[in-house]
């Protein structure tokens, strides 16, 4: 694939996609939420990962924490193709960007899309995600894309850009930023770990991206109401893509989308509420968000009051967000089991300028909730009492 000054894109051309079988209807596992080969069976789950220290030890004078629970940043001397050649330092990376939510690497403009692939796949999988799992091909791929040394889209890259409009009309400027907090793909019953986006083509301001904190969002609520919450599986599902690839005559893509269950067109799934981040074995609040459609146990009216409630903690809760002004080619890296992201609207003030973004996601295990695990502030006070000794 040609470098990223280089980069070619192709919009809403059937042709320019790789052909593929179609799959009607939902995956035959999107409501069976502890079966199929990415469900780790509890005996077979992993404990908590510890850093080896060696990312710390190399890199922690070039690191900013952002607030106290959420969000590193590097400045540019540090090189994710530098580290990428080193698994100890991935699977440091992994663990960090799953305790800080996420985290930033600035002016990434030598990292080729390909290793930025291989990036999101390596943290997955040096963390402990199921090894037959590989990245996310988005249902709507084939809108558009990155265009590859064959002259076609590469399936893996997923394309956020204002170059297939939509997304970015001006009837969209009525909606507050806040309902679009999200967690990627949980439409599918094996969502990601580890999303990566770089942004390629940038209006000189705008466009800032939110992220905020899953694990301190389940610790706003009442420990009673986190035992309630802890029963609770929810439907997520997003129609809107169908809907969207009738109206622009695409074929949304309905093969294997990173994991054996993830497939048909019909985009649908059912998860726990509350799950446990393998990676930190820490409780969060699991994406009820823009993606999330209704609380499986309660009745209609029930599930609406309860959504609402946790979305007005979330969009309101400032002390466990953060925010990125980007750079063109800064790269953040975050793990949607425990993070939350939200674009600015403001670009939608835009007309004519650009702003396009390249990201690769790793598919992970089936979501669940170990009895055995913990919240955030008791992960971290043990830590500190750990390091004390």
């Amino acid at each position: 694939m040609a470098d990223l000054k280089n980069l070619k894109f192709s919009v809403y051309n059937q042709e320019t996609f790789p052909k593929s079988e179609e799959i009607q209807g939902p995956s035959p596992f999107w409501n069976k939420d502890t079966e199929g080969p990415s469900f780790i069976k509890p005996e077979d789950r992993q404990k908590p990962l510890v850093p080896s220290g060696k990312l710390d030890e190399k890199y922690k004078k070039e690191a900013l924490e952002l607030t106290p629970l959420l969000g590193t940043t590097y400045n540019e001397s540090v090189r994710l193709s530098d580290i990428i050649k080193d698994d100890k330092l991935l699977q440091d990376l992994a663990i960090k960007i799953s305790q800080r939510g996420v985290v930033v690497f600035k002016k990434q403009d030598d990292l080729t899309v390909e290793q930025q692939k291989e990036l999101v796949q390596k943290l997955g999988i040096l963390s402990g995600k199921p090894k037959g799992n590989g990245l996310h091909i988005h249902p709507t791929a084939p809108a558009g894309g990155v265009v590859g040394e064959d002259g076609l889209i590469d399936p893996e890259v997923s394309f956020i850009s204002s170059r297939l409009g939509g997304e970015y009309n001006k009837e969209q400027r009525e909606y507050p930023t806040a309902y679009n907090w999200h967690s990627d793909i949980t439409f599918e019953p094996v969502p990601a770990d580890y999303s990566s986006l770089r942004l390629v083509e940038l209006p000189p301001t705008g466009g800032d991206t939110f992220w905020a904190n899953g694990y301190a969002l389940y610790e706003k609520f009442s420990p009673s109401f986190r035992s309630y919450l802890d029963t609770l599986t929810g439907t997520y599902s997003q129609p809107k893509f169908k809907e969207f690839s009738d109206r622009k005559s695409f074929q949304i893509y309905s093969q294997e989308r990173g994991a054996p269950e993830n497939v048909g067109d019909e985009i649908i799934s059912t998860h726990p509420i509350v799950r446990t981040n393998p990676v930190t074995g820490w409780k969060t609040l699991f994406a009820v968000g823009e993606h999330f459609t209704k609380f499986n146990e309660l009745t209609p009216l029930e599930s609406k009051a309860l959504k609402e409630y946790i979305w007005n903690i979330l969009v309101q809760s400032h002390d466990l967000q953060v925010r990125h002004k980007w750079d063109k080619y800064d790269i953040a890296i975050w793990d949607n089991r425990s993070t939350y992201h939200a674009i600015n609207k403001d670009v939608l003030y835009y007309d004519d300028l650009l702003r396009t973004g390249i990201r690769t996601l790793s598919i992970a295990e089936r979501p669940y909730l170990d009895s055995n695990s913990i919240t955030q502030t008791e992960g971290l006070k043990g830590k500190a009492e750990k390091q004390s000794k």
